[in-house]
């Protein structure tokens, strides 16, 4: 069996925030830049459960659909 090599790697937020981890991912120092994290995505914002949804997410297609069966 292969061995998996893990190393580190720098997790950087929308914020600029910067966090290392251990990572299968890319090389050694490597930076991942995330264009989501907890501080934007609306599951984790609640502006799912607020109702503004962007037009072109699944929810709303499925909304525009079929609307308010529930």
């Amino acid at each position: 069996m292969a061995e998996i090599d893990y190393h580190k790697v720098t997790i950087v937020m929308t914020d600029g925030q910067e966090v290392e981890t251990r990572s299968t991912y890319g090389k050694e120092g490597d930076k991942i830049k995330l264009d989501r994290d907890p501080l934007t995505h609306p599951a984790w914002t609640g502006s799912l459960a607020s109702g503004s949804t962007n037009k072109t997410s699944k929810l709303a297609k499925f909304n525009d659909k079929y609307g308010d069966i529930f």
